[in-house]
């Protein structure tokens, strides 16, 4: 007798139908379990919300004569030299400074942990007999900086529950000049973004305009920076993750050259990659703000516990000079048509400084287009975009962020043929795609290293020809509806550029979006025509009243100068940049 081996067709349906059944059975069990763990990071941050309150309420009820009101209206110079010569107290500080960042958080959803320990090591900042630039300072953290006890999210499921074994550098040095860390803020998920929403902790709001968003990825920092439930914050830029929600929130930032200050103990989502070079920086709410944080962190302490930090101190005489400038400007990059009032805003800002007896030079930044997509896109995504996608396995993926995944995550050969595809109608889109597949081997992304380092010194040979002292570019403003950012790439150009190149970039407000700036851009159509550039005029849509800021930039290690720069254009923009408190929608 003969068995045959042949699987009967009746027998097929009920086993195609049980894999199928069980592989749905196994994603549902996982992404109940992602849900699970999302719910859970959210009723502690309840409960560390929740018990703040208590304790802002106890304090209240115990200093029923505090002013908050005049507290939270002190520029950060003022508030240290009150808390160093003993008219205000730490305590009274933090306290009006927590409650603060709970309204705003009520209101913004910006704040994703309280550090509960601020409290104790309120008692050791009262207790200490040398009083740091920062005494008594509350100070905000981006997500991904590292403080002990606390998740590094990046807005990832995979962090959650996962809390640092020690505070980072800046963290620390923060902590030995008097200045206390008291919450931590949202960012996007992943950070390779310049939205703030992740299905952890959700959608953050820009405080001018709830459809639009905050920006990021330090969105977060920037929405209660603004609304002013901080005086003092510490993000991190890899693209204009500091600038981008600084000009879309209406408040100033500074991006430094990549290891001015030491990254140690900050979270990315790209490790390992080496053409855009990120950086830490500080947000405020004006200039002088900044140059105080920078003069803290630049002291021993951190060259100590960083040596590969060079040991450059904050050089006060710089920042505090006065000669003329040597400015160059541009008000597009020839790449991403600027919108009206990002245009109005550099060439208002020119004639201001010119007035003052600084001297303007049109700039023209060479090759932009070859800069973002042949050496920052391509090196960003040098693997094919697999070190980014990875970061989702195990997660779900926020409908904001989804376009952006699923591009990246695109076999090479896929994105190759959409490429030649896409390239007759949108060849400016169509070689994005081709530089999302990356590099094909070493020797190439050596080739590409090169490339990058040449260009650097071709854009140098351009700024030292004209002998500029520092540079008077667009922001990316106004703030973008919500949405918008996973499938616009390419608003990253003014910015990510001085990442490629690793120039020191801050951002001051300077005006706000007028009526006639919305007519003119509906006429905007762009430089290409392509997708890209319709979806930036849509994104950009609604602006009238939201803050516009201009860039300003300098050279490598020249954050001082950097800074005395932003510091002539927001005293000479005072008048025009935006103020008070925005009414609204």
């Amino acid at each position: 007798m003969q068995l045959s081996c042949r699987l009967q067709p009746y027998l097929l349906w009920p086993l195609v139908a049980g894999s199928a059944a069980g592989l749905l059975l196994v994603r549902w069990l996982g992404q109940r379990r992602i849900w699970r763990r999302m719910e859970e990071a959210r009723r502690r941050r309840g409960a560390a919300l929740e018990h703040v309150e208590a304790s802002v309420q106890h304090f209240r009820q115990q200093n029923l004569k505090l002013d908050a009101g005049s507290i939270l209206s002190l520029p950060l110079m003022e508030l240290t030299r009150k808390l160093k010569e003993g008219s205000l107290s730490p305590e009274s500080v933090l306290y009006t400074y927590m409650g603060k960042a709970l309204e705003v958080t009520q209101e913004l959803n910006c704040v994703t942990d309280v550090l509960q320990e601020c409290q104790a090591q309120l008692r050791q900042v009262e207790a200490q007999e040398r009083r740091g630039l920062l005494y008594g300072v509350p100070v905000s953290l981006k997500d991904s900086i590292n403080y002990k006890g606390h998740d590094s999210t990046m807005g990832l499921v995979h962090y959650l529950f996962r809390p640092m074994a020690e505070d980072g550098v800046i963290v620390q040095v923060l902590k030995a000049q008097g200045a206390i860390p008291f919450v931590k803020t949202n960012v996007p998920q992943s950070m390779l973004n310049y939205d703030c929403s992740n299905l952890i902790f959700g959608q953050t709001l820009n405080p001018h305009n709830h459809k639009k968003t905050p920006g990021g990825s330090s969105g977060g920092e920037a929405a209660l920076i603004a609304r002013g439930g901080s005086i003092l914050g510490l993000g991190t830029d890899l693209g204009g993750s500091l600038r981008f929600p600084s000009a879309f929130c209406g408040i100033c930032c500074l991006k430094t050259t990549g290891n001015r200050l030491s990254r140690q103990g900050m979270q990315t989502s790209s490790a390992g990659q080496k053409t855009v070079t990120a950086a830490a920086g500080p947000m405020a709410r004006d200039v002088d703000s900044l140059a105080l944080c920078m003069k803290a962190l630049l002291c021993d302490h951190m060259f100590r516990l960083d040596p590969s930090v060079p040991p450059i101190p904050f050089r006060d005489e710089v920042y505090t000079s006065s000669y003329p400038l040597r400015i160059g400007y541009y008000e597009t990059d020839g790449f991403m048509m600027p919108t009206p009032s990002m245009s109005r805003a550099v060439l208002e800002t020119k004639e201001l400084l010119e007035a003052a007896g600084h001297q303007l030079v049109a700039f023209v930044p060479p090759r932009v287009d070859y800069a973002v997509l042949d050496l920052v896109l391509q090196g960003l995504m040098a693997d094919g975009g697999s070190t980014f996608v990875k970061k989702f396995k195990g997660d779900l993926v926020d409908p904001n962020l989804q376009a952006q995944v699923s591009m990246f995550g695109l076999p090479r050969w896929v994105k190759g043929f959409l490429s030649i595809v896409l390239w007759p109608l949108y060849p400016r889109m169509a070689k994005g795609l081709q530089k999302l597949r990356g590099v094909s081997s070493v020797q190439d992304l050596w080739q590409h290293h090169t490339a990058a380092a040449e260009y650097c010194q071709e854009f140098l040979a351009a700024w030292k020809k004209m002998e500029l002292d520092v540079v008077l570019c667009p922001a990316l403003s106004p703030a973008l509806t919500i949405g918008y950012p996973g499938k616009l790439f390419v608003g990253t150009s003014y910015t990510i550029l001085y990442n490629l190149l690793d120039f020191p970039a801050g951002v001051v407000p300077v005006t706000k979006v007028t009526e006639e700036d919305e007519r003119k851009l509906k006429l905007r159509e762009g430089y290409y025509m392509d997708l890209w550039d319709k979806n930036f005029t849509k994104a950009m849509e609604g602006g009238v009243g939201l803050p516009v800021a201009v860039q300003c930039v300098a050279l490598p290690w020249q954050e001082e100068l950097c800074l005395r720069f932003m510091k002539e254009v927001e005293r000479l923009t005072q008048a025009t940049r935006w103020s008070g408190r925005p009414t609204q929608q």
